[in-house]
């Protein structure tokens, strides 16, 4: 039943993931409602909730366009699945805005399977990262997924190597540009911003460490789903699919090393994870197990929502 409805990409379906994500957005915010006193509250609850329908369709966009998906809604379900996992990011605007940034990144690497405007790609890649670094330090580590793509696809061009860093250069001299304007101390920032921990035990309660456990339940199923079915996709895919790879295990670093940790750090593998799960229902099985797959992630969503509010 499930399956049937997110199969197909039609006005309708996408109509419904918005629904339902206005739905839990504003059934988790309605939590504490003191942000409805200030207009300059309400608009930020707005934008973030933009923020977040952007990452769910730039995703789907993504996964369709360069033909890791089928015509479905599958990845905007998924997608949507895994936000609810952990409401607490409805109220972390910088990793949102982060996380957006990282797609826009991962959007421009892996159309570069074409090989057209290479360079360009590159850049605008590396300069996606380095802004999504200002936002959650950590994500600079997706760097190392534009120097994977110019190894699978222009590696021959030792100008591709030198791209990234004049991106760096660019938005270092944006960066001390607006400290120097709004008087931060770009100093202590960087340095607060670059701390390791890697200590788990931020869980403050019994249902963000049932979220996490079942999320990462979740994320070893797909995972090993897609390395067993990896050598039977498109072989003009490979690369493809082994860069979605590649950015779900970044995003799992940046949540080992990151100094404030909590759950919503884990939103840099939802893309990825989004993909994979697609990859998973759209590849040939009986629908049965399909429909289980799908239900039982909604069950688990839904649980580890309503346990956190």
């Amino acid at each position: 039943m499930i399956t049937s409805v997110f199969k197909k990409s039609t006005p309708l379906n996408f109509s419904l993931v918005v629904i339902l994500m206005l739905v839990f957005f504003f059934l988790y915010q309605i939590q504490d409602v003191t942000w409805t006193n200030s207009v300059i509250s309400i608009l930020q609850k707005i934008g973030t909730l933009v923020l977040l329908l952007g990452a769910i369709f730039l995703t789907s966009f993504i996964s369709k366009r360069n033909g890791l998906s089928k015509d479905s809604t599958y990845t905007a379900y998924f997608y949507f699945s895994f936000l609810i996992f952990f409401p607490n990011l409805f109220n972390n605007p910088n990793l949102i805005l982060a996380n957006l940034f990282i797609l826009l990144a991962i959007r421009r690497l892996i159309s570069l399977q074409t090989l057209k405007q290479t360079k360009e790609k590159l850049f605008d890649a590396s300069l996606w990262i380095f802004i999504a670094a200002l936002f959650q330090f950590w994500s600079i580590l997706y760097i190392i997924l534009v120097f994977t793509s110019v190894i699978f696809h222009v590696s021959r061009d030792y100008r591709n190597w030198v791209i990234p860093f004049i991106a760096l250069f660019a938005v270092s001299i944006l960066f001390v540009l607006t400290s120097l304007i709004f008087d931060i101390n770009s100093i202590a920032f960087l340095q607060e911003s670059s701390k390791i921990n890697l200590n788990i035990d931020y869980f403050t309660n019994n249902y963000q460490n049932a979220a996490f456990s079942i999320y990462s339940t979740i994320a070893l199923f797909f995972v090993v789903s897609m390395f067993v079915s990896l050598s039977s996709r498109p072989l003009v895919l490979l690369s493809s699919y082994k860069k979605v790879i590649v950015s779900f295990f970044i995003g799992i670093i940046i949540f080992v090393l990151s100094t404030n940790k909590s759950n919503e750090l884990l939103v840099f593998t939802f893309a990825p994870m989004a993909i994979m799960a697609t990859a998973h229902i759209e590849i040939s099985q009986p629908k049965l197990k399909e429909e289980i797959v799908m239900f039982v992630l909604l069950a688990c969503s839904f649980f580890t929502f309503f346990s956190q509010l």
